[in-house]
């Protein structure tokens, strides 16, 4: 049996026969230009799992946490209604 056993071990390769591939490398440059952007996907998010939203920096002015990230990141600001209803504005 124990000769079966180092038969076997003897006749199986201990590396791969596949040849090894060299490191590949690029300018930042050209390996950011490289990169393909993923699309989208919004597949398992839920709104009404995020029921954690404060009250935010001034707790009168009724703008929870996300309203007041979208006012601070928006490209052009929206229009700040009563309650803190925002309208318009681009993100």
């Amino acid at each position: 049996m124990r000769g079966l056993a180092a038969t076997a071990l003897a006749l199986t390769p201990l590396a791969s026969s596949a040849p090894a591939h060299a490191a590949e490398t690029l300018p930042l440059a050209e390996a950011v230009a490289s990169l393909q952007p993923a699309v989208e996907s919004r597949d398992g998010y839920s709104r009404s799992a995020f029921r954690h939203w404060s009250t935010g920096d001034d707790p009168a002015d009724g703008c929870n946490t996300r309203k007041e990230v979208l006012l601070d990141e928006a490209v052009e600001p929206p229009e700040v209604g009563a309650s803190c209803r925002l309208t318009a504005g681009r993100g």
